[in-house]
């Protein structure tokens, strides 16, 4: 009767080994097809399930013996260590399905060798010896039962604490509940009533229902696999549909979406009465950041302006980033005269510093804005009106503009000009005059100033005031820039070729190149290649440049210095004039702009004012050139004051290249 019912036993062990490798089956396809984590170790948890049954059936089938064979050890041992493999790595792979939990992977591994030694202990504990039937009972069956009981338990309150429940965790929760129960209650009367005959039948009956439960166990992960890739798939959409929303750096909305919502915003405005503002917003000078802290650096700052914006106490209605570091950003308003103070707000938002890696970067911004409906209801034309505000509010160096109906006509002619401007770079047509620079002291020429000129095509040899606002306006400074750089080193090279002399050329920078941080490479690549002696290059600012961050002057002109470049201050006295700065910046000359020296021969205001500023100057350490020399009695004046250097129409008019020979050909 033993035999028959062990033959019995190992069959249905048998069809258990087939029906759990064909789940392994399709769990490992699945895992293959998909790659995830949580499938593997699912996989290998039934892989070894299989393995158990695998080792029981053959158990069954090989004779029994009253003593125990190495074979037998080993089978059970095979039994023992694949069981508790089963459990726990079925809970790691449960573990892995919460993308919310930190975990490691090393870890995890090593945890793996646990069951391992726990099978291998209690399958050699008293294997050895005939008399310890019931110790080997106990730590093979009842230990193991309560050991799966714990880890259910575990499992139920892992998968109950789940923020989202899918109906296959669900499931999973009543069937960790049931098998902790059925494995609970088993271990106890296990150990209480083991030689009992009901429990024997009790046994017997569990081999079929632990079949069914693992079976079910099985394809209950194939549904669970189903639903984590549904939620995987949903959550994917669902960023999918965010990112066709937003900007993917900053998380504010994107341009399509921008247009999609004014009109939604200007009918909300309209049913509460009131009027829709709409702003653009430019960071300044961000490209600095970019190259001076990295676009990494610059990111997570766009990231926290577009934070800013939409955190805002003014409740905007629409917050977006329609390209790089421009903001779109429209709220309510019922006066227009909180238009400005909302524009005024949002240069109070942007200018507050921005904490990156413990360092605060501070930035200032342009604002163009316009008005719904009195300028329009149409989102395009809004963003467009706003945009040509905001255009004049940076060629201006105005911090907020808005729109005028003038300006489109302006903006036309603008897009026109660029093209001329463009083609004029490329053929050549801007040259240089230069107008001659006298030493007082020797009544020698010691510099020219170099002026730039278009000789336009069909419009003639053109003055800088007809066309340098247009260049200021397209924002086109630091390439003009660039090119007269260029062409006054070339053309101090070609002096020398013919001439065999040298003389210092001074070139006017505006601030958004002499903030450049390429500017020192930028120089130093033009006077190897033109092979001219640094002391030659004079650069000349204006004192907004240095207010605009006086920081980054200090610093750039410290090291145009220490490379034998002098540098000035250009038309002093007519900007935001300050002792600070000019004692603080390392500058080796002073120009006194030509509105002092007009009338000062005769104006004793003008004279007590250039005589300060020669003093002033002197004191400092610093020379001191005076423009707009018109007269022999303004020279004779200046010389008397102890100013250092004129130039003027009285010295000579800027001349072209060729008329310099003049001055280079005398004798030294």
């Amino acid at each position: 009767m033993g035999v028959d019912n062990n033959f019995a036993l190992g069959f249905l062990f048998s069809i258990e080994t087939a029906v759990y490798s064909f789940l392994t089956y399709l769990l490992y396809s699945f895992y293959q097809g998909f790659g995830r984590r949580y499938v593997k170790y699912w996989t290998l948890s039934l892989a070894c399930l299989s393995v158990q049954h695998l080792a029981l059936s053959i158990q069954k089938f090989l004779p029994q013996f009253h003593e125990l064979t190495p074979v037998q050890i080993l089978l059970t041992c095979i039994v023992q260590v694949n069981q508790y493999l089963f459990i726990w790595l079925f809970f790691i792979g449960l573990y892995y399905t919460n993308k919310n939990l930190k975990y490691s992977n090393r870890l995890v591994k090593k945890t793996i060798i646990v069951p391992i030694l726990l099978g291998i202990f209690v399958s050699l504990l008293f294997a050895f010896d005939e008399q310890a039937v019931f110790n080997r009972f106990y730590l093979r069956e009842s230990l193991a039962d309560f050991i799966f009981a714990g880890i259910f338990m575990f499992i139920f309150f892992f998968v109950f604490n789940l923020k989202k429940l899918h109906f296959s965790g669900t499931i999973l929760l009543f069937y960790s509940a049931l098998m902790c129960f059925r494995y609970l209650l088993f271990s106890f009367l296990s150990v209480g009533f083991l030689t009992e005959p009901w429990l024997q039948d009790l046994t017997a009956i569990l081999v079929y229902f632990d079949f069914g439960a693992k079976v079910t166990l099985g394809f209950l992960l194939l549904v669970c696999m189903q639903g984590a890739e549904r939620s995987v798939a949903e959550i994917a959409i669902n960023r999918a549909q965010y990112l066709d929303k937003h900007d993917l750096l900053t998380g504010a909305l994107n341009r399509e979406q921008v247009i999609e919502k004014l009109p939604i915003a200007i009918e909300q405005a309209v049913k509460n009465n009131q009027k829709l503002a709409v702003y653009l917003i430019d960071i300044k000078r961000f490209k600095f950041v970019n190259d001076t802290y990295g676009l990494k650096v610059g990111d997570l700052i766009l990231g926290q302006i577009a934070v800013r914006l939409s955190e805002s106490i003014l409740l905007p209605l629409v917050v977006g980033r329609l390209s790089g570091d421009s903001f779109v950003f429209a709220i309510e308003i019922i006066e227009d005269s909180q238009q400005q103070k909302a524009a005024q707000h949002l240069h109070d938002l942007i200018s507050r510093p921005y904490l990156v890696n413990q360092q605060e970067i501070p930035l200032q911004c342009s604002v163009g804005y316009c008005l719904s409906p009195q300028d329009s209801s149409e989102a395009e034309d809004l963003l467009k009106k706003a945009n040509l505000a905001l255009f004049h509010a940076e060629s201006q160096n105005i911090p907020s503009v808005k729109y005028e109906s003038g300006m489109q006509s302006h903006g036309r002619h603008l897009l026109a000009v660029e093209k001329e401007i463009r083609q004029g770079l490329q053929n050549n047509e801007f040259i240089l005059y230069f107008q001659p620079q006298l030493n007082l002291l020797t009544n020698r020429i010691e510099g020219v100033e170099a002026l730039v000129r278009w000789q336009h095509p069909e419009k003639g040899l053109l003055s800088p005031d007809k066309f340098l606002p247009d260049f200021d306006a397209l924002g086109m400074n630091g390439e003009l820039d660039n090119y007269v750089l260029d062409l006054a080193c070339k053309t101090n090279a070609q002096w020398y070729k013919q001439y065999k002399r040298r003389v210092a050329i001074a070139v006017n920078m505006t601030a958004v190149e002499f903030q450049d941080p390429k500017l020192i490479s930028k120089i130093q690549t033009l006077l190897f290649k033109y092979d001219v002696p640094s002391s030659y290059l004079e650069l000349e600012i204006t004192e907004n440049v240095v207010i605009t961050d006086i920081s980054v002057a200090m610093d750039t002109i410290v090291v145009l210095q220490n490379m034998g470049i002098k540098v000035s201050i250009d038309d002093f006295g007519t900007g935001y004039s300050s002792l600070a700065y000019l004692r603080q910046l390392p500058i080796d000359k002073i120009k006194i702009d030509r509105s002092f020296i007009t009338e000062f021969s005769t104006n004793d205001s003008d004279l007590t004012i250039v005589n300060s500023m020669i003093k002033l100057s002197h004191g400092l350490g610093k020379r001191v050139l005076a423009e707009g020399v018109e007269t022999l009695e303004q020279l004779n004046l200046l010389r008397k004051l102890g100013c250092d250097a004129v130039q003027g129409y009285f010295i000579n008019r800027p001349l072209p290249p060729e008329k310099i020979a003049n001055y280079l050909t005398r004798k030294k």
